[in-house]
């Protein structure tokens, strides 16, 4: 489809179209927005010029995937982009001939994205972040910044495979150090903040489990929890920024580059079947020490070694 309207020298007969399902906003998504496009600048793609990224933003609501997915194979666009399995299996299910690229799944194999990392099949492609193997490191340091954890909360929507999976392996990790865990299921935006209220003298720390749901409300998350005089972890930067204590994870601005390179290959005529999924295993830790003042905490030596800290 994208391989007939292309000629050489990034010549269009008209500009090719990137529908871009984003599932929070364009705010919460701001710095991935500019990182993906500044990548496409780079590899000669023009927003308004030879492409067109037509946004469409779910905010949060995992109702909307499917609608905006069914949206953009009505306008017939030449690349769908997303990020986060239930946005990605949405695009998945609207078409089996225009091209996906997935900024980031947790696990694609094992959620059915892909057939294998190796060999995607279909109309997809993408990367994953590897969220799900990282739950043991996440919790691990959390425990080192709060050596006397006795009680965990662990927040996230358990209706989604990747949470599940991750609220799982902190559990199983948490009972081997005989810490006991409490588990808060939010799958509505109306259930995080008397789940977190809760908390208050009941639990030691928050470990917060990321969908695009929680991402949305990372601000208020972070808020209550300080509230509640809860130390965060998250998988990653950006709810750090939004004031959360750490995170451990990829740097989502790399993956939407990333994905960049993949939607150049496409629209040079390469097969999604025939790119395999990459995996992302270049994990950073970020640390916020005004949260961590303001709960009293001393970050230890050898965390602060290897974080970058934002003040």
């Amino acid at each position: 489809m994208t391989s007939r309207a292309f000629t050489m020298h990034h010549s269009w007969v008209r500009p090719a179209t990137i529908g871009f399902l984003g599932a929070t906003t364009h705010t919460v998504w701001s710095a991935f927005v500019a990182a993906f496009e500044y990548r496409l600048r780079e590899l000669g793609w023009i927003n308004g010029s030879n492409i067109v990224i037509d946004y469409r933003w779910a905010e949060g609501r995992q109702e909307r995937y499917a609608r905006i997915a069914e949206g953009f194979v009505r306008d017939k666009v030449d690349v769908i982009v997303t990020s986060g399995t239930a946005p990605t299996i949405a695009a998945r299910d609207s078409t089996a001939a225009i091209p996906i690229v997935f900024a980031a799944a947790g696990d694609p194999v094992g959620t059915r994205l892909v057939a294998s990392l190796a060999r995607p099949g279909r109309n997809i492609t993408g990367l994953s972040n590897g969220q799900t193997g990282l739950a043991r490191a996440r919790f691990d340091l959390l425990r080192a910044v709060v050596p006397d954890l006795q009680r965990l909360a662990i927040l996230g929507n358990r209706g989604s495979h990747n949470v599940r999976l991750e609220m799982d392996r902190v559990q199983s990790r948490a009972r081997r150090l005989k810490i006991e865990t409490v588990i808060c299921d939010t799958r509505k935006s109306a259930q995080i903040a008397p789940a977190i209220k809760r908390l208050k003298g009941n639990a030691d720390a928050l470990y917060v489990c990321t969908d695009p749901l929680i991402t949305h409300h990372r601000i208020s998350i972070n808020t209550l929890a300080a509230s509640a005089r809860l130390p965060t972890m998250h998988a990653f930067r950006d709810y750090v920024e939004a004031g959360g204590l750490m995170s451990y994870g990829p740097d989502f601005r790399e993956l939407f580059s990333r994905a960049a390179d993949l939607v150049d290959k496409i629209l040079h005529g390469t097969k999604p079947a025939d790119i395999p999924v990459k995996l992302q295993k270049k994990c950073e830790l970020v640390v916020n020490l005004t949260t961590a003042h303001a709960l009293g905490l001393a970050i230890p030596k050898r965390i602060r070694g290897r974080a970058e800290t934002i003040r």
